[in-house]
């Protein structure tokens, strides 16, 4: 790993402060520690701190020491130890990460490398003309089973070519980066094999046994494709249709929802903002459990945002959340 620096003193703003709003978070994280033990709460200051200037500052580290009575010395030992930190400028729109360890190095990642010189520099730690971009190579990120991978941010995306990554830099280049869905991009749910499950399908008694033992079942051939009709499909849970009743509605308008999510959605019956808007929350754990990211739904408020869009479109939506769906 190469070493961490700071960066030059020409780049360091002359002070550091939280806003209101990060003040009084910081000071939440204090408060889940015993007394004499503040300092536990260091590397979440450090990351407000970073999600509010874009990256952690040398005048940030010093406050944040001042506020856990900690020597300076200690929080910089924290913040140059761990890559999440960012130590310079950095994109404004995106810092890719990419992992370039044994796995997704065997799986890719100096072609995922060679498009982020390609569009963003030929540099590390290099911003692209318009200050939007930059890119680095890391160590292990955790996603092993799913090489070669890159982090965003807070968000690692798996499971990528050239191409696909390629897409991804472009999205977020164009800002629209909270609709490219993060994790596995091939069709997986989280580490599962690709294609879904291949062992342990079928029960089988075996001589001796006190219970079933699974064995693989065998492959049966594929149906022949049925005409598809928009009738509901009989299907425990939330109404599904096979296919849309008229136009589909445009999904990806729901704050959390990009292509992929999209096209998913549909896959499991959903075209309409009509038909989001109706689950309760026993509709909403079936369909969380049948996501590859559970807890989206929810935490995005998608039946809100859903109400809104099929009551009155994109001005209902502004009138009640007061800013245009993504």
């Amino acid at each position: 790993m190469s070493v961490r620096r700071l960066a030059e003193e020409t780049v360091q703003p002359k002070d550091f402060a939280f806003n209101r709003a990060n003040s009084a978070l910081a000071k939440q994280w204090i408060k889940k520690y015993p007394d004499g033990r503040q300092a536990s709460a260091v590397i979440p200051l450090l990351m407000i701190a970073q999600e509010q200037e874009g990256w952690v500052t040398k005048r940030a580290i010093e406050h944040i020491a001042d506020m856990l009575a900690m020597p300076y010395i200690r929080v910089l030992e924290v913040a140059t130890f761990y890559t999440q930190f960012m130590l310079a400028p950095v994109g404004t729109r995106a810092h890719v990460q990419v992992c370039g360890t044994t796995p997704c190095m065997l799986r890719g990642s100096e072609e995922l490398m060679a498009v982020c010189r390609e569009k963003i520099h030929p540099e590390q730690f290099h911003t692209n003309e318009g200050g939007t971009l930059s890119w680095e190579e890391v160590e292990c990120q955790g996603a092993c089973v799913n090489a070669p991978m890159v982090m965003i941010f807070k968000d690692t995306y798996e499971d990528l070519t050239p191409e696909r990554l390629a897409e991804i830099i472009d999205e977020f280049e164009a800002g629209r980066g909270d609709r490219v869905t993060p994790g596995p991009q091939v069709n997986r749910i989280h580490s599962a094999p690709e294609g879904g499950q291949t062992t342990l399908q079928k029960e089988l008694l075996v001589k001796g046994a006190a219970k079933p033992v699974s064995k693989p079942a065998k492959a049966k051939p594929a149906a022949k494709a049925k005409a598809v009709s928009a009738k509901p499909v009989a299907k425990p849970g939330p109404v599904r249709l096979a296919k849309p009743e008229g136009k589909a509605d445009d999904l990806k308008m729901i704050a959390g929802v990009g292509p992929k999510l999209e096209k998913t959605l549909n896959k499991l019956g959903f075209w309409h903002f009509a038909q989001i808007a109706k689950w309760t929350k026993k509709d909403i754990a079936i369909v969380d459990d049948e996501l590859s990211f559970k807890g989206r739904i929810e935490r995005d408020d998608w039946v809100k945002q859903a109400k809104a869009l099929a009551k009155g479109g994109r001005d209902e939506y502004v009138r009640v959340f007061g800013k245009e769906p993504r």
